[in-house]
């Protein structure tokens, strides 16, 4: 077959297969032009979830009458002028194929009265085209600005139009875009209506978090922590605004993560890991959270050309930009009290709005604690009215009750000779000004005690594997003193397959940082050399802990191929061995070891949730018991 040109059609529907995937891509080209073109409102109307008409007006600069025809020509724009201002785009679209492509599978209508100079033009112009066809321009008469209809999407691919989805999805698809771009430029006006119902109408000039809020809905509107974060000059001098939602309000998706860069609505998956990261040990990892990130940067540090409908974009150091976002988010999370409010009524605490953080601040150890909880207050009478809530409202701490008064762990230790919480556990002496006598042991699995806001019910096992992972971590990381490994008289064998083997060759620097040192032996084990004096005295058998972190990787969980998830590795491993050596439902605390835990919470980083991600501690408000008592 001999080569031949492409027809004009066929080259702008090859075109239109790359950037118009479905009507949620026309609004998002059409859109960013009105924004490129200095639109104060835009209005976006759309019938039959935008497969019948898309129709954007906006108030911008518009278009002369004798530039229509060019609009619709395949790269024809008026945003690049030179081939270096590649390297910095400055606008939203700068490709010049999007006119051209939704023309040739579409009915368009172009209206435009042009601003030049700031003098508006006495009259507008008019121009129709579809397929190969492009009418004349005609006269037109309206305000200044531009109104483009977009009819028939896809009418002559079948092939395409066949593969949309229905009207409600495909609607869905264009809030969400339209939803993204109006979130980053709050001072422009929003409108969308849709089959003649309007589902926004967002104002102009509002601030950054005001339009946010208004987007993602006036119930979050205090779950939402704004930070700021600025990089040395010498370091590129980016800039970071943000809102980070509570924990508690974290989505089973990724949906309301939402990144912009330069202006430009973007997906990225080393940006949303770096949310994801910073946000580790304080929601389960199957949750996600609402947060919204504006990255400014210097547009010579990002290609935004390197993806035909530019929703993604590609970082000259991706590192760089990775840590800068974890940690404006991190440093904004740990500088935010995060124990949340315990619910009634079947409300759960991941159960997005329903589940509310109060606006608690930090008490110094031992605030507050004079007038105490009475160590004469009935334990029956708590737990009945613990069992008032609903069973799911605290998740696991329910069952874990039902088991405590199921049977009595006979091997819990009883002793005050044997401390379960001792000086190792913590970095720092124990206050003496705590009061013992203002804390409760519920059934030797809870801690229930006060503070000025209410009461205070702790979940033992979560807050020590908190303290124990903050105090490996230090030490790890050689913040304190080091981790010390206990040379084996006699090495523990552990059966491993070549594939096991190769594992934990692997991870062999990480296994170095915390003590432990092994060596295969044969084809199918492996012999632990050296263990961790601090998992010993917990009573942790080296082949156990070995097997458990082994399948940890199988599972995916140690992917040690990326360096920017080294650090969540680390996590991982130091999560399992906190969770190994902290105290236990069940375990009897005696009053020095119940001092020492409680004062630990308000010393050590995010305290108010466990590793996994699981709440530490609950708090009951003085107004929610007045009004579960009939008070209020």
């Amino acid at each position: 077959m001999p080569i031949r040109k492409l027809s004009k059609l066929l080259i702008n529907q090859i075109a239109a297969g790359e950037v118009i995937e479905r009507p949620a891509a026309v609004v998002k080209e059409l859109v960013e032009n009105s924004v490129d073109a200095g639109a104060t409102r835009i209005e976006v109307t759309l019938e039959d979830g935008g497969r019948q008409l898309i129709r954007i007006s906006d108030d911008g600069q518009g278009i002369p009458p004798n530039e229509l025809p060019l609009s619709v020509e395949p790269h024809a724009t008026s945003k690049l002028t030179a081939a270096d201002q590649l390297a910095a785009i400055g606008t939203l679209g700068f490709r010049g194929e999007a006119l051209a492509s939704i023309a040739s599978i579409s009915r368009l209508k172009i209206t435009s009265r042009a601003t030049v100079d700031g003098k508006v033009n006495e009259a507008g112009a008019v121009l129709q085209a579809s397929g190969d066809q492009c009418g004349k321009v005609s006269p037109w008469a309206g305000p200044p600005g531009t109104v483009l209809e977009v009819r028939d999407l896809f009418f002559n691919t079948p092939a395409r139009r066949k593969f949309l989805r229905t009207a409600p999805t495909e609607f869905g698809h264009i809030n969400d875009t339209l939803t993204r771009i109006a979130m980053v430029h709050h001072n422009v006006a929003f409108k969308l209506k849709h089959n003649d119902r309007v589902t926004f109408d967002i104002p102009a000039n509002q601030e950054r978090a005001q339009r946010c809020v208004a987007l993602l809905g006036k119930d979050l509107n205090d779950e939402l922590l704004e930070f700021t974060h600025d990089d040395l000059p010498e370091r590129g001098g980016a800039k970071i605004w943000g809102l980070a939602g509570q924990p508690s309000i974290a989505r089973a998706t990724g949906k309301a993560q939402y990144l912009c860069v330069n202006g430009r609505p973007i997906k990225d998956r080393n940006l949303a890991h770096a949310v994801k990261e910073a946000y580790r040990g304080l929601m389960p990892m199957d949750r996600f959270p609402v947060a919204v990130v504006f990255l400014q940067i210097d547009p010579h540090s990002v290609d935004v050309n390197v993806h035909p409908a530019k929703a993604e974009v590609r970082f000259r150091n991706p590192s760089h930009v990775h840590g800068l976002v974890l940690s404006a988010v991190r440093q904004r999370l740990l500088g935010s009290d995060l124990t949340p409010n315990a619910s009634f009524a079947g409300q759960s605490a991941f159960a997005g709005s329903t589940f509310h953080p109060s606006a608690f601040t930090p008490q110094p150890p031992g605030a507050g604690a004079g007038a105490g909880l009475s160590p004469n207050v009935s334990t029956d009478a708590f737990v009945d009215f613990f069992r008032q809530m609903d069973p799911k409202q605290k998740g696991f701490a329910y069952q874990e009750v039902r088991k405590a008064l199921a049977a009595e762990d006979p091997a819990a230790v009883e002793s005050d000779d044997s401390p379960l919480i001792t000086s190792q556990d913590t970095t720092t002496t124990q206050p003496q000004n705590i009061n013992t006598q203002s804390v409760l042991q519920v059934h030797k699995s809870y801690l229930v005690t006060q503070d000025a806001d209410g009461l205070i019910i702790v979940d033992q096992h979560a807050l020590h594997e908190r303290v124990m992972f903050e105090m490996l971590r230090k030490r790890v990381l050689g913040e304190g003193k080091p981790l010390e490994s206990q040379r084996l008289l006699m090495p523990v064998i552990v059966d491993a397959d070549a594939g096991r083997q190769a594992t934990l060759e692997q991870m062999q620097p990480l296994l170095k940082k915390i003590g432990i040192e092994l060596a295969p032996i044969g084809p199918d084990a492996i012999a632990v050399q050296a263990f961790p004096s601090f998992l010993f005295e917990r009573g942790v058998e080296p082949d156990t802990f070995i097997v458990d972190l082994v399948n940890k990787a199988d599972a995916g969980q140690l992917d040690l191929s990326n360096p920017n998830v080294e650090e969540s590795a680390l996590h991982e491993v130091l999560d399992m061995m906190s969770c190994k050596a902290a105290v236990k439902a069940g375990d009897k605390m005696n009053e020095d070891e119940l001092a020492a835990l409680l004062a630990k919470r308000d010393e050590i980083e995010r305290s108010s949730n466990c590793p996994h991600g699981r709440p530490t501690t609950l708090r009951l408000t003085l107004k929610d018991l007045e009004k579960q008592f009939g008070r209020t």
